[in-house]
């Protein structure tokens, strides 16, 4: 039961359903196994409750009881859609499974009613607490992340800030921290607007943490340009496996600046061999050769040129990016985190007042903090606030 429970709010802060806790995996070949600190502590001091109330094993026996009654009908209810929607059944199966194996488990839970005011109201409260916090969590989440969506700025915003001549460009990196995968988040012009100054180099950063064991390090960078290039914006993805360990913030600061300068390389070298095949078309073109020459003449020739503009040394433009890239490293490097702070929109009705201002805002202060989760250092944090009334 225990194990379950710790797998189910697992599965549920997955599906955004849960407020944040820390979820540790404590296998490296079964991905189910986790354990989760916070809900094994509340499980000890409900245990304990339980126990002073009901003191005998009748009443607990009655709130046992009608929860595992619950449990069975409400699998049968599961199983059923899985037969009508995953196992393509016969809708004559369809239709018995639920009569025969849920009017049973009815009759059950008819009688397990009987003992609800001696102990059975107490899984039905904490069945009724849950579903608040989840369904509370999952709907502001919802809500919030559609706002970041319907507000994000387009990549053009970039090119427009280019042509502003009371933006400063500060020495230095951003770190930009955002869930949104595509898109810049509002948080930017926001900071912009109020503070009209930028990183001379800003990557705008999402950390996902992946349903798989283990990522490679070369491979947990995913890096682009944000156009125009010579602005120094990068969009970055950070993915993580459930038994990659998170780096400490010095080292993610040398893993995403080592990374990001193979990305500028690897960017460079593909332009050079795109505009090295691209000039020699435009000589075949000129030259007016017929498409006829033999194949050995044309392996000859294009593969020398090609793996030429593969294994040329790099171009000054090249080195001096990098450079750059690693001045900014040298002047140091800024965390940038928003501070979201939702509250409901000003004709919002009461009770979506009372959800989102107070019971969402609420969890949200008390549960596990986005800082603990990426890898910020306390001393180069800058929280950037901003309100999303939804």
């Amino acid at each position: 039961m225990i194990s379950g429970a710790f797998a189910i709010i697992a599965q549920s802060q997955v599906l955004g359903c849960f407020p944040r806790v820390r979820v540790t995996h404590t296998s490296k070949k079964y991905h189910g196994q986790v354990y989760i600190p916070e809900i094994n502590y509340a499980l000890m001091i409900l245990c304990v409750a339980v126990t002073a109330i009901f003191q005998t094993t009748d009443k607990i026996g009655n709130a046992y009881g009608i929860a595992v009654v619950f449990v069975m009908f409400i699998t049968t209810l599961l199983v059923t859609l899985v037969m009508a929607m995953i196992w393509k059944t016969s809708l004559l199966w369809i239709a018995l499974f639920p009569i025969i194996f849920g009017g049973a488990e009815l009759v059950y839970l008819s009688s397990a009613f009987y003992k609800f005011v001696e102990g059975g109201y107490l899984p039905l409260g904490f069945a009724a607490i849950l579903m608040l916090i989840m369904g509370t969590w999952h709907y502001v989440h919802v809500h919030r992340y559609k706002y970041e969506l319907k507000n994000k700025v387009s990549n053009n915003y970039v090119a427009d800030l280019a042509t502003r001549r009371n933006l400063a460009r500060l020495p230095g990196i951003g770190v930009l921290y955002s869930e949104l995968v595509q898109g810049i988040p509002p948080i930017l012009p926001h900071l912009v607007e109020k503070v009209p100054s930028i990183h001379s180099v800003l990557v705008i950063t999402s950390i996902k943490y992946l349903p798989i064991s283990n990522i490679e390090t070369n491979e947990r960078f995913l890096f682009r340009y944000v156009e125009p290039r010579e602005y120094r914006v990068f969009r970055c993805v950070v993915r993580y496996g459930y038994n990659n360990k998170v780096e400490d913030p010095r080292e993610f600061e040398n893993l995403l600046i080592g990374n990001l300068k193979q990305f500028i390389h690897q960017e460079s070298l593909y332009s050079e061999s795109s505009h090295s095949l691209e000039g020699e078309d435009n000589a075949f073109e000129e030259s007016g050769d017929a498409m006829e020459p033999s194949i050995e003449v044309q392996d000859a020739r294009l593969p020398k040129r090609f793996l030429d503009g593969i294994t040329a040394s790099p171009v000054n433009g090249l080195m001096d990016e990098i450079e750059f890239i690693q001045r900014g490293m040298d002047d140091g490097v800024v965390h940038l985190l928003g501070e979201t702070n939702v509250v409901a929109e000003q004709n919002a009705g009461l009770v979506k007042k009372i959800i989102v201002d107070y019971a969402y805002n609420f969890m949200r202060k008390n549960f596990r903090q986005p800082e603990k989760i990426t890898c910020v250092p306390h001393n180069r944090l800058l929280r950037v606030g901003m309100t999303y009334e939804i």
